[in-house]
């Protein structure tokens, strides 16, 4: 069972049970500040590292997608190295999205393997060297910064600005996986998807490369218009999909949340398809959500693909070249 994300990670003041876990946090600190002391493995090959400090959805995998396409685009043969989280399977190795399921080895293992070879599974180290020997000339991680094993020629922070930091406190009474300042030394950029509500910005080293953007939905999404909709989602923030669909002016009768990562069960999917039943009434969800419906029950549903909208992209650029150089 999955269970989604307290509401006191969020609260602007810390509350009881947070103060209660606080001696945890500080086991989660010393145990993440030990794992950096391990040694990397430096690769022929440059790696790129798209992370984040926090639990939930940051970006990273829309991010990650985003630079394979452009690396693609510039003629280079990029592998992705994923944990595969949210996957029933303990499989190791290459994806394959012709044979494997998306409830076996992860959402986020599927999609980016619809773009560029993905490697999954808990060894990122052994994977990137399979990757090498396959053919990758460059690496991208999809997570990964806490991840030692591997020496990284890029590390990019990737953080949600409406969300920030939560309360800014580490596991369990708070959503960080590690802080800031434990992290800055091993960064070389960031980006802030959507307005930057907690003024995180004032927290990086002004020489630190920042991109600005948002994630925004593909022109696809006009065209559901004028039709009623039953939107669902099992992703780290459900409420930002949601918000988008508003923003789009469609017409939304329904919202149902479900954690990160979920599987549906069939009792699930029956109820989304009754919901559904009304004429004129269509169910709507993300891509990660899509694919891991049933090949039948997707005929059935509507996903919405998200990518990044740069106000700088010149920097996105420049971090390419610079990665690329490496």
């Amino acid at each position: 069972m999955r269970l989604t994300a307290p509401s006191f990670w969020h609260s602007p003041t810390p509350t009881g049970l947070s103060n209660l876990l606080l001696p945890l946090s500080r086991v989660t600190s010393h145990l993440t500040r030990h794992r950096q002391t391990k040694p990397s493995l430096k690769l022929p090959v440059p790696i790129l590292c798209c992370g984040n400090i926090t639990v939930g959805g940051a970006g990273k995998t829309p991010l990650t997608l985003h630079l394979a396409q452009k690396l693609i685009q510039r003629g280079r043969k990029p592998h992705v190295i994923t944990r595969g989280h949210g996957g029933l399977s303990k499989k190791n190795g290459l994806v394959r999205p012709e044979r494997d399921r998306a409830i076996d080895i992860g959402d986020e293992a599927m999609l980016l393997a619809q773009l560029a070879p993905t490697w999954r599974g808990s060894s990122r180290q052994t994977n990137a060297l399979h990757a090498v020997a396959a053919g990758a000339d460059c690496l991208l991680l999809d997570d990964g910064l806490q991840d030692p094993s591997l020496h990284k020629d890029m590390s990019i922070l990737t953080i949600d600005g409406p969300a920030g930091f939560g309360n800014q406190r580490l596991l369990p009474a708070g959503p960080l996986r590690e802080s800031l300042a434990d992290a800055l030394p091993r960064l070389d950029a960031a980006v802030i998807f959507g307005e930057d509500s907690h003024h995180i910005a004032r927290q990086l080293p002004e020489d630190m490369p920042l991109l600005r953007g948002r994630l925004s939905p593909t022109g696809d999404i006009q065209k559901l218009r004028g039709q009623q909709i039953i939107a669902f989602a099992g992703i780290g923030r459900p409420q930002k999909f949601f918000t988008t669909l508003q923003e789009a002016g469609l017409t939304i009768l329904r919202t149902l949340t479900f954690p990160d990562h979920h599987i549906y069960s069939d009792r699930e999917l029956k109820k989304l398809a009754q919901l559904a039943h009304a004429p004129d009434t269509i169910l709507v969800t993300t891509e990660k959500d899509l694919v891991k419906l049933p090949p039948l029950f997707q005929h059935f549903v509507t996903s919405i693909a998200i990518e990044p909208h740069w106000d700088n992209p010149n920097i996105a650029d420049e971090l390419l070249d610079r990665f690329l150089t490496a």
